[in-house]
């Protein structure tokens, strides 16, 4: 199932399952009021596709998870799973654009496969993960490189406005193990692989990540990128793929 969260002009955000060329309406937020539908359908050509979710806690993010992408990074791996914090600040959804701070020099594309949380969660066995799961997403850990080195920390070369595009829709229904994830510039791939090439997967993420937090309804993790991070300029367009998901698109905005 694909639950979106959209607009359309003179309301405010509602949510509703996707159905093909249509939305059909819910009640709520189905993170608190499940899936009970209006009866409403409104068509896709009639409403903007928002963030799927704004976390109202936290992003976690997790870096140096596939193996060729710490090589790129001229990193080395480490027995836990590396983790950060990106604001809730940062999301933006489909469409939206990434803006570009200026004079912070490079500032790279991440597409990632992203957690969303549907319950409180603490200490979560890696038998037990899908039980706090609501479902999966699209995301792109943008990163303002330079800053990412200069720093020593990744906090605000990942935390800046626009930084953390999320979306269309989040799928509640499919296997993350093995899934193909591609991010193209301009329609230029960059980036390619599956999901089954994780140093840590996700039933690992989840119990290590909600030993140190705990985890609560709406929060999302970004569970790392692939080799093929590259730079995005001003007037370009970035594209997310996730098989079974879809496809998250952004274009890239120079803020003078």
């Amino acid at each position: 199932m694909k639950i979106a969260r959209f607009s359309t002009e003179g309301e405010d955000p509602r949510y509703g399952i996707l159905d093909e060329r249509a939305l059909v309406v819910l009640a709520g937020d189905p993170m608190y009021q499940g899936f009970e539908t209006t009866g409403e359908r409104v068509s896709l050509k009639d409403a903007k596709l928002l963030a799927p979710v704004i976390p109202r806690s936290k992003v976690i993010g997790v870096g140096l998870n596939y193996a060729e992408h710490v090589s790129e990074m001229e990193e080395r791996t480490a027995d836990d799973p590396v983790v950060f914090l990106k604001p809730n600040t940062s999301v933006i959804g489909p469409e939206d654009p990434i803006r570009l701070p200026a004079d912070i020099g490079r500032v790279d594309h991440e597409g990632e496969l992203a957690i969303v949380v549907g319950s409180l969660a603490k200490n979560v066995a890696k038998e037990d993960f899908a039980s706090v799961i609501l479902g999966y997403t699209i995301a792109n850990d943008v990163t303002a490189r330079d800053l990412q080195a200069r720093d020593g920390q990744w906090a605000r070369a990942k935390g800046f406005d626009t930084f953390c595009p999320l979306g269309p829709v989040i799928e509640t229904e499919i296997d993350p193990s093995d899934i193909r994830l591609e991010t193209r510039v301009d329609g230029d791939l960059r980036q390619a692989a599956s999901t089954n090439e994780m140093i840590h997967d996700i039933p690992t993420l989840i119990e290590f990540i909600s030993s140190i937090w705990t985890l609560l309804p709406g929060d999302v993790i970004l569970t790392g990128t692939p080799a093929g991070v590259g730079q995005i300029r001003d007037g370009e367009v970035v594209e997310v793929t996730i098989s079974g998901i879809g496809s998250l698109r952004n274009p890239v905005i120079a803020r003078h």
